[in-house]
């Protein structure tokens, strides 16, 4: 609860809406990292540990959506879910996917999911003896995790997902428009290459044609607060900052998993191979969000139903797609359950030797 009276917040929102445009920009995604491994545009992030080094042996591998910046699970300093990780002792990577270029557009499904993806996990393993990681998939990255998971299981520790769609037909805006028979993905990507990055972020904003207008009365409710006024500029600049997605991995993400729900068919697969939720093995986390507008929680939970992991479980919390994972209150629940989950998962804690890489270099 704040301690500035109501009578003084009018001149402090006066004058923080008036200082808008000197006030510093945001600094997003600043907890200190060095690149580790980079393949394409893609690179894998590892965040530098505390000094005396890393309390548990087995890495976290965070796997953020393909269309949105990976630097929402590390937004600014104080407010960074990585941050957060790192200062309770654990060893943690992040896959920065890159930008897509002109070049990019015949980038399959199965090369990003099986091949970027694959090599990621197994670079972090392999600097522990337990030759495992940790995942956490954010979204798109979830359902991408919870994919490779099914069918390469032998780096895979455990596996914790947020807010990642499994069940594509349900009651969301985005399904409905996906597998109408009206979308042709593949004319669209034919005419286009990659997905374009301003094409995905309008079809967002669309779910709710208000919500900018919503964004601007609360700014002006809320900008005497310049706590809060940091924390909604930093949110803003990640929401804007979008990137286009290769375009035949999009277009077998839209066909496969939205119009034909191959994946809880049994029918998807992954260079060739099957994927069956059912032969999902390792330790299981699912969190799903009451008013996620974008991932429903009957989509997300589907992958604790079909999962055969014998160590599984939901947490459902309130909140939407993104406030739930970023907010004040998740620094308090969120991410202290996560850290907990995987500690009891882990071997036991022990400083990890830092493996010396060929290719480092800071993050950008």
């Amino acid at each position: 609860m704040s301690t500035v009276a109501p009578e003084d917040r009018a001149a402090l929102r006066l004058r923080n809406l008036l200082g808008l445009v000197r006030r510093p920009k945001p600094v997003v995604g600043a907890t200190p990292a060095d690149v580790v491994l980079r393949e394409n545009k893609m690179e894998l992030l590892r965040y530098r540990p505390r000094p005396e080094g890393p309390r548990y042996r087995t890495p976290v591998v965070m796997v953020p959506s393909m269309i949105n910046r990976h630097y929402v699970l590390d937004l600014r300093p104080g407010a960074s879910f990585v941050e957060h990780l790192v200062n309770e002792g654990h060893d943690v990577y992040m896959i920065r996917w890159g930008t897509p270029s002109d070049e990019d557009r015949y980038l399959t499904f199965d090369e990003v999911c099986d091949g970027y993806l694959g090599r990621a996990i197994r670079h972090a393993a392999r600097t522990t003896p337990r030759n495992q990681a940790h995942l956490l998939g954010y979204c798109m990255g979830g359902t991408m995790a919870a994919i490779h998971a099914s069918v390469r299981r032998e780096h895979v520790a455990s596996l914790a997902t947020l807010a990642a769609p499994v069940r594509f037909r349900d009651e969301a805006i985005l399904s409905t428009w996906a597998a109408n028979e009206s979308f042709d993905v593949g004319a669209m990507t034919a005419a286009l290459g990659n997905a374009p990055w301003r094409l995905l972020q309008g079809t967002f904003l669309m779910q709710r044609p208000t919500m900018s207008l919503a964004k601007l009365v609360g700014l002006v409710d809320r900008a005497w607060d310049a706590e809060w006024l940091d924390a909604f500029r930093a949110l803003e600049t990640w929401v804007n900052d979008n990137v286009s997605l290769p375009g035949e991995a999009f277009r077998t993400y839209i066909e496969q998993l939205y119009k034909k729900e191959a994946l809880l068919a049994g029918e998807f697969a992954l260079s060739g191979e099957r994927v069956r939720l059912e032969n999902l093995s390792c330790p299981l986390l699912a969190v799903t969000f009451e008013h996620d507008l974008i991932v429903p929680w009957k989509s997300a939970v589907e992958l604790v139903e079909r999962a055969g992991s014998a160590d599984k479980e939901r947490l459902h919390l309130n909140g939407g797609h993104v406030g739930a994972v970023v907010s004040r209150k998740a620094a308090q629940g969120l991410w202290s359950k996560l850290s907990q989950w995987w500690a009891a998962r882990d071997a036991e804690p022990a400083a990890v030797e830092a493996v010396p890489s060929a290719r480092r270099g800071k993050k950008g």
